[in-house]
């Protein structure tokens, strides 16, 4: 799910980067604004942090004491995506394997569909491995599949989250 987000940051502009002029001082903070925002990729309350929309303050900027660079407090609004469980979403599954498959939605790379949770699906192995059932209805490389989130998990270290998925429900499965 998409969240709109208001969040307060930091931003360290470095002695060199100041300026006179109020405008080349604003520019230095937005550019270094969207470089700490697209290192810092996840948190686990709000997910992954996809864009800034707007920058609302920008704060009394404060000296450090040793090196001279200057702290401005800003706040700015963005967007975030976060999955939730009982959630119903597409992604596109890069990895079959014998026990399940990987899929990729969004931002969110490691999202497993276990063959325990596919209802009627079987595992087909071969040189381009898939899971068919009964309809001929397949899950394959690049196959968009449409599921439901029963959980996820933060990694704090890779800043990242994994997910686990199911087809149980109406409507879910292949997209066409």
């Amino acid at each position: 799910m998409f969240l709109k987000v208001q969040l307060p940051w930091n931003v360290i502009i470095s002695a060199e980067n100041l300026d006179v002029k109020g405008l080349m001082l604003q520019r230095s903070i937005i550019i270094r604004l969207l470089d700490d925002f697209a290192c810092k990729k996840a948190t686990k309350d709000l997910g992954y942090f996809l864009a800034v929309t707007t920058l609302e303050s920008i704060g009394e900027g404060k000296v450090r004491q040793h090196s001279g660079d200057v702290l401005f407090p800003v706040v700015f609004s963005g967007i975030t995506f976060k999955l939730f469980r009982g959630e119903i979403l597409d992604g596109v599954v890069h990895k079959v394997l014998k026990h399940g498959v990987f899929l990729r939605c969004g931002p969110v790379e490691n999202i497993y569909l276990s063959n325990l949770k596919m209802g009627d699906y079987k595992y087909v192995p071969g040189e381009n491995p898939v899971f068919l059932n009964d309809k001929l209805s397949k899950i394959g490389k690049d196959v968009t599949v449409r599921f439901m989130v029963i959980g996820t998990k933060w990694l704090e270290v890779e800043r990242d989250f994994q997910a686990l998925v199911s087809l149980e429900g109406d409507f879910l499965g292949p997209v066409s």
